[in-house]
């Protein structure tokens, strides 16, 4: 039996609402349109926001599982559009993001002719949707598929793809019963609480006792369990490291609280990996294996939620499959407490060097403004009740090295993909998510100008509808693509390459006060403080453009640093006379990072 009233658009817009989706980004095409055509008919509920491109609609859509871990939904059109959803997915696969893209195709009848914009969809999201794509063949496969869809991304927490001809979207919606060939299902789902077998908690106990100076190495996996990482911590005196993606979990106004670690994280992180003989290994999967103790040196223990994951970067001894804060607390109970062992006045006093380290880079004079000043600064305004997005480049180490918002304020980039362009519609979902609290976004300006300066049209249309309109965005304008140019000198001892490394100077503020929303500039450091409270008092949306010095070196932490500097000096001197500015700051740098060993 159909419902000739109601095509099968209608019977997804449904199901979106049964799962509890209030918005849904994408770009319109003749491909979706018949779904957009059910979104109008049910009075735009889910609401439909447009991006100005579909790779943006797409990051919105991560960037809203990733603040609220709830799916984001994004469409598109068939053929370009299809193709433009890949870059923002992969980046949900690889940070563990779900994502559920509704993704238009040609008519069934055409498929296989190499019609216009025909692709084969299945194939072109094999890879980055592999637990779940699927081409919706007949309307009778809705709402079971889409069903399955959510429940995939949920539970695999990773992209879900549906690809949806245009006339099956066109078709009468289906009255399911118990016909053979016929599936019924539930838009429901439900986890539980997941606890490591009492012998692997055992195992895990003896090896962390055997041990006197302990680290642990928080990601993602950490998000609910804050308390029970600190609480652990203090119990056994250890040293708390972060991935970039765990960062914004751990207060780092803690005397535990090492930092970032990896090739853009803190000193005190480095030295605290290095000089553990045991490593307690929370929720992440941190790919920067360069950084861990040298296999052999310390004994390890992993927690994680997915049983794949264990021993993925570091070879552990114990796993423990669990969920973090639930296994923290097995763990601290049978643990015997030393709170006051050598090796946490040790850990304590890496992290008082490293944030004296920390202030002293950004109060390095530069050529105008030093970016590590402008970053602390800017990061400093932020209070609890604030939600922050970051790009992807030179911005992500001033964020890591001098950024220590309050543990309430969520933080998201791009972080294991590193793609470029995800914060300002990073920053959309933020707000889209919770249009009452405000909004700071963090970015250089390449990647303003890759995809930034086109969403801040999506800024200008969407901010009337937020409760609160604050929206700060930060750039860093310096005319270069700094952390290629320093990967450049520190990686191949090659000098910058201007023609591959120039970034078109951009009024950003004068470009922000022509799409009516506030811009602000400032080059002097005397004037930084007037500009901010400018910025944050505003009522509207506003872009900071910060003239910045590219010759700010993005030095790795010591020790590690040490074993860099030869090449990029060899890089630098390369360039003859335009590389001794940065040549005297590589050199500051390094005497600071010296002087707190």
């Amino acid at each position: 039996m159909t419902d000739t009233t109601r095509q099968t658009a209608d019977l997804i817009v449904d199901r979106l609402r049964d799962w509890g989706v209030e918005r849904l980004y994408g770009y319109a095409g003749d491909g979706n349109n018949p779904l957009l055509g059910a979104l109008r008919r049910a009075g735009n509920s889910p609401r439909f926001v447009r991006a100005r491109h579909e790779e943006s609609a797409a990051f919105i859509a991560v960037g809203e599982a990733k603040y609220t871990g709830h799916v984001g939904v994004v469409t598109s059109t068939q053929g370009p559009g299809a193709v433009h959803l890949l870059n923002p997915l992969y980046d949900a696969k690889l940070d563990s993001a779900p994502v559920v893209a509704l993704v238009a195709q040609q008519h069934t009848s055409v498929l296989g002719s190499d019609y216009q914009q025909e692709i084969d969809l299945q194939t072109l999201f094999h890879d980055v949707a592999s637990p779940f794509v699927q081409l919706v063949a007949a309307p009778e496969q809705l709402p079971m598929v889409l069903d399955r869809a959510f429940r995939s991304a949920l539970a695999t927490r990773q992209p879900a793809v549906l690809v949806l001809p245009h006339d099956v979207q066109q078709a009468p919606a289906p009255e399911l019963g118990q016909a053979h060939g016929e599936v019924v299902t539930a838009p429901r789902w439900a986890t539980g609480r997941i606890l490591p077998r009492d012998e692997d908690l055992t195992a895990a106990v003896e090896v962390i006792e055997a041990g006197e100076k302990i680290a642990l190495l928080v990601g993602r996996g950490a998000h609910a369990a804050s308390d029970e990482v600190i609480a652990l911590a203090e119990h056994l005196g250890a040293g708390i490291t972060t991935s970039l993606l765990g960062k914004p979990h751990i207060d780092e106004t803690h005397p535990l609280a090492a930092g970032t670690m990896g090739h853009l994280g803190t000193t005190a992180s480095a030295h605290v990996l290095q000089d553990c003989d045991t490593l307690l290994i929370v929720g992440s999967n941190d790919p920067w294996t360069e950084f861990y103790p040298a296999p052999g040196t310390a004994r390890a223990v992993q927690i994680d939620i997915d049983p794949a994951m264990l021993s993925n970067r570091y070879p552990v001894e114990v796993g423990l499959v669990g969920d973090s804060g639930p296994t923290l607390a097995a763990l601290r109970d049978r643990l015997r407490p030393r709170p006051d062992s050598a090796w946490r006045a040790e850990v304590e006093r890496h992290v008082r060097n490293w944030h004296e380290i920390s202030r002293q880079r950004a109060e390095i004079p530069a050529d105008p403004l030093n970016p590590e000043l402008v970053v602390r600064r800017f990061g400093e305004r932020i209070e609890a009740d604030w939600q922050l997005a970051v790009d992807v480049g030179s911005c992500v180490y001033h964020y890591v090295r001098q950024m220590r918002p309050p543990a309430s304020v969520p933080a998201h980039l791009s972080s294991t993909l590193a793609s470029m362009g995800c914060g300002i519609p990073f920053g959309l979902a933020a707000k889209e998510s919770r249009p009452r609290r405000p909004v700071a976004v963090v970015a250089g300006d390449g990647a303003m100008q890759m995809l930034g300066n086109g969403e801040l049209l999506t800024v200008a249309d969407r901010w009337a509808h937020w409760q609160d309109p604050r929206f700060v965005v930060l750039v860093l304008h310096n005319r270069d693509l700094a952390e290629v140019s320093w990967e450049q000198r520190e990686m191949e001892s090659q000098p910058r390459f201007a023609a591959s490394q120039d970034v078109p100077g951009f009024d950003f503020a004068g470009y922000a006060r022509l799409l009516g929303l506030h811009g602000v500039r400032v080059a002097d450091p005397e004037d930084l403080d007037e500009a901010l409270s400018e910025a944050f008092a505003a009522q509207k949306p506003v872009v900071i453009e910060a003239t910045t010095d590219r010759d700010v070196p993005l030095l790795p932490p010591f020790p590690h640093g040490r074993q860099k500097l030869d090449a990029m000096r060899a890089g630098l001197e390369a360039e003859g006379d335009g590389g001794t500015h940065a040549l005297e700051l590589l050199s500051a740098y390094a005497r600071i990072e010296e002087e707190h060993q």
